[in-house]
């Protein structure tokens, strides 16, 4: 089995995609798994970290970009599209499957101008620009909500594949009795606003004698402002255990030691706190795409797994009172990563890994 996977622009949009490829090889002997992306270092980073080979398209988001620099992203198209054809001439894929982002669009139509059998995942619950153009010459459609479903002719509802590493923490990860542990992650990216709302609720929860542990994932732009801001408030180091970063590469632990988890409202992400079961407060990206996170976040929110609270709404008084409440009562925490996990489908890698067997007429060894 030779696969190549194209996508990205976030680690959202990767890890379902690796998700998949460790799925492919536990079960095909021989297996071999390139993953085409952008330009952007973060992605690179993040695959080589999973051992993966990376080859890279020069192609860009049109999004917010204005006319002048639409075009420009436009005149790029040809040049991605024989790049394109150049990488799957050279690797030679028994299968090309995109996960969402820019860089798939090329990369699938070139795979069906080769004959390349395709597939793509749609992973929010409105369909991108991209895969909604791509699913008139794909093999197969996956979508991870069944929101999404009637945009396309035809689709398969899998789920989005979680990384399988995050469900079986290290023993020294579980969560502690002693102290209240909040992760904050607004995508691997970060979120200003949630970053900022964060730091003066720890300030506020600090004030009225709460100790919390905290793991924030803040990204890259806004790490040191959010350290001044930390300080600013009297964060002590000493005080209690806290982590403060650009970028968590062990997400499974951090997953397991958090009672609760802020965050933005991304497909993977959902389906990751789905998956464990964890309680969490959502604030949808009020600019994603025709609404689509907060559309994500009333899914999980309806099922009872998630208090979902808009960027308009969010506060640092609000933020402070909400986790001082589950401080007080963690059965309602308790409560509610029990209805998370109803929300989750755990064997969506498996479901989608089954299709492209099928669909290439390969046989499990």
């Amino acid at each position: 089995m030779r696969c190549i996977i194209a996508g990205g622009g976030t680690g959202g949009h990767l890890f379902p995609g690796i998700a998949i490829a460790r799925e492919l090889e536990k079960r095909c002997a021989n297996t071999a798994v390139l993953f085409v992306v952008g330009r952007r270092r973060m992605e690179s980073e993040i695959l080589q970290r999973y051992g993966f080979q990376v080859a890279f398209i020069d192609v860009e988001g049109m999004k917010g970009r204005g006319w002048k620099k639409g075009l420009a992203v436009l005149s790029m198209l040809p040049g991605s599209l024989f790049q394109s054809m150049r990488i799957i001439r050279d690797f030679k894929p028994s299968f090309v499957m995109g996960v969402g982002g820019y860089s798939a669009g090329p990369f699938c139509l070139a795979a069906r101008l080769l004959g390349v059998p395709t597939a793509i995942h749609e992973q929010n619950s409105y369909p991108g620009l991209t895969n909604r153009l791509l699913a008139r010459v794909v093999d197969r459609i996956f979508v991870s909500f069944a929101e999404s479903a009637p945009y396309f002719k035809k689709s398969i509802l899998t789920g989005n594949p979680v990384r399988r590493e995050l469900l079986s923490p290290p023993q020294d990860a579980l969560p502690s009795d002693d102290i209240f542990t909040v992760l904050v992650v607004g995508g691997s990216q970060g979120a200003r606003a949630i970053n900022e709302a964060f730091v003066k609720a720890y300030g506020i929860l600090k004030k009225s004698g709460k100790k919390i542990a905290f793991i924030h994932q803040t990204g890259n732009y806004d790490h040191q402002r959010v350290l001044e801001g930390y300080r600013a408030e009297g964060f002590e180091p000493r005080e209690f255990e806290a982590n403060v970063v650009p970028f968590i590469k062990d997400m499974g632990s951090a997953y397991h030691r958090a009672d609760v988890v802020v965050g933005r409202a991304g497909a993977t992400t959902l389906f990751e706190l789905a998956a464990l079961g964890k309680p969490s407060i959502l604030i949808p990206y009020p600019h994603a795409t025709n609404g689509h996170q907060e559309t994500n976040a009333r899914s999980l929110a309806r099922s009872g797994g998630a208090e979902m609270v808009l960027q308009k709404d969010l506060t640092p008084d609000g933020m402070a009172n909400t986790l001082s409440t589950y401080m007080d009562h963690p059965q309602q925490l308790k409560k509610m990563g029990k209805a998370a996990r109803t929300f989750s489908r755990p064997d969506a890698d498996r479901i989608i890994v089954d299709q492209i067997l099928e669909l290439t007429g390969q046989v499990e060894t």
